[in-house]
């Protein structure tokens, strides 16, 4: 089944909107928040233990599945779903950020079939294809696959970004065309840097190409806030109205709400399980380093109210001390916080977007999250 996304709302203030996304694996409510399992594992966590988090969709990296085990493998294995053991909906990167990320020399290893570059484990010399990402995600089976795009640096020049853009297009034509998982739906990924036009143009190419959800790409990449949002405004404007909407790569609480705010629907990122394994957790009144010797003492859960296992069960004190010693339970409890922090936060955007007082909400929690750095 190719899913399915129902606009519930939208509010008359601000382009946040409230919806349903039907999956293979169930219905979810957006706007919602993915944790990442890049390897078929949200670092650290249990599938369990993300679902008691909230989770809905779960988002798993193709480039490195791809390497290891392998495609095959998972594909022998009854693909992800059982593979990991994960019973929600499942959604696969291309594996283009990470190619691009690896890639020395754009001009030489970027071509019109594929992507030259080497492998991140071993320097094996690997090459990149749209329809070999598509075949890749094809036996993952995820729930939802992404078109192979190019991932372009920040800055670049307006005639760069224009080739890359015409690239991609050519690209997202030719991964539908090599899509043949009948159950699996496929995302179009616009992109077009900071240039208003290109974003404009993407957006409209690729839309014309008839995709089941939209990705707006090539964020997060280097420039600054205020930029991202231009990138958000410039394109998501043109996607249709009746198609859900993600922002890649992107799990800050602020970013969050900024995206909500402009008619965003999905979030993901790392950035929960990564600042947890350096001790840090996010809270209400912005995040907090455990490394700090001023939480020795300190009985209190790593934040009051919160419903999440780690502060049901555990003090400051024992947090501070298991990172303290770098025993790796403590990242583990304040990735369980983290992931839950940023899953709550967009229950109580989709409430706030249901009783009309959005706006209001996205001041009140901007006020009280950033009252420590005034």
């Amino acid at each position: 089944m190719k899913v399915k996304y129902n606009l519930l709302k939208k509010t008359g203030n601000c382009n946040a909107r409230l919806g349903k996304l039907e999956t293979n694996y169930g219905v979810v409510d957006t706007p919602m928040f993915m944790p990442v399992g890049t390897r078929a594992s949200v670092k650290g966590l249990s599938p369990d233990e993300i679902k008691e988090c909230g989770s809905g969709v779960c988002l798993a990296n193709t480039y490195h599945l791809w390497l290891r085990p392998g495609e095959d493998i998972v594909d022998y294995c009854g693909g992800l779903h059982k593979f990991m053991n994960y019973d929600g909906p499942i959604l696969t990167d291309s594996g283009g950020f990470q190619v691009f990320s690896l890639v020395k020399n754009k001009e030489r290893d970027i071509t019109e079939e594929g992507v030259h570059f080497k492998s991140h484990i071993d320097g094996q010399k690997l090459f990149l294809t749209p329809e070999k990402s598509i075949e890749i995600q094809n036996k993952l089976d995820s729930d939802i696959a992404m078109c192979f795009d190019e991932c372009p640096p920040f800055p670049v020049t307006h005639e760069y970004m224009k080739k890359s853009v015409d690239r991609t297009l050519r690209w997202a034509k030719r991964c539908k065309e090599a899509h043949k998982n009948e159950r699996q739906s496929l995302f179009g990924i616009v992109q077009g840097g900071e240039f208003e036009d290109l974003r404009e143009y993407s957006c409209k190419e690729t839309v014309k190409m008839g995709f089941d959800g939209y990705s707006i790409g090539g964020t997060s990449v280097g420039e600054d806030k205020e930029t991202m949002y231009k990138m958000i405004d410039y394109g998501i404007r043109y996607l249709p109205e009746d198609k859900v909407r993600y922002l890649m790569g992107v799990g800050d609480p602020l970013d969050i709400l900024e995206g909500v705010e402009r008619g965003i629907d999905i979030f993901d990122c790392v950035l929960p399980t990564r600042i947890a394994r350096h001790g840090q957790a996010f809270t209400r009144t912005g995040k907090i380093n455990f490394n700090n010797a001023k939480f020795k003492k300190d009985l209190g859960p790593v934040e009051e109210g919160c419903d999440c296992y780690c502060c049901k069960n555990y003090s400051r004190a024992y947090i501070r001390h298991l990172i303290s010693v770098d025993e790796m339970f403590g990242g583990r409890l304040l990735s369980i916080h983290n992931i839950r922090f940023l899953i709550k936060l967009t229950e109580e955007i989709r409430e706030a977007i249901k009783e009309d007082r959005f706006l209001e909400y996205k001041k009140e929690f901007i006020e009280k999250y950033t009252s420590n750095n005034k």
